[in-house]
């Protein structure tokens, strides 16, 4: 493996972050981490909000706000 540098590291976290690179080059991706302290720390960053992401999208409404929406709803939808 060669180390792949911080611009392609950088350029292709997002898609490190979510396995979508070939082995190679996620390879690639985490020896160049393993030595850069800068490309770590944007790779934390950017697992941070991924998961921060994914547990907001799990999170639902109290019942009483959302049974108050789904009753404003009702009232401004036309009548068909």
């Amino acid at each position: 493996m060669t180390d792949c540098g911080c611009d392609k590291a950088k350029a292709e976290l997002e898609e490190y972050i979510h396995n979508e690179l070939t082995r190679g080059e996620a390879e690639d991706i985490a020896e160049h981490m393993a030595n850069c302290e800068s490309c770590t720390g944007e790779h934390l960053v950017g697992l941070t909000l991924t998961n921060k992401v994914k547990s907001a999208c799990n999170e639902k409404a109290p019942v009483d706000l959302r049974a108050e929406v789904l009753a404003k709803l009702r009232e401004i939808q036309p009548t068909a």
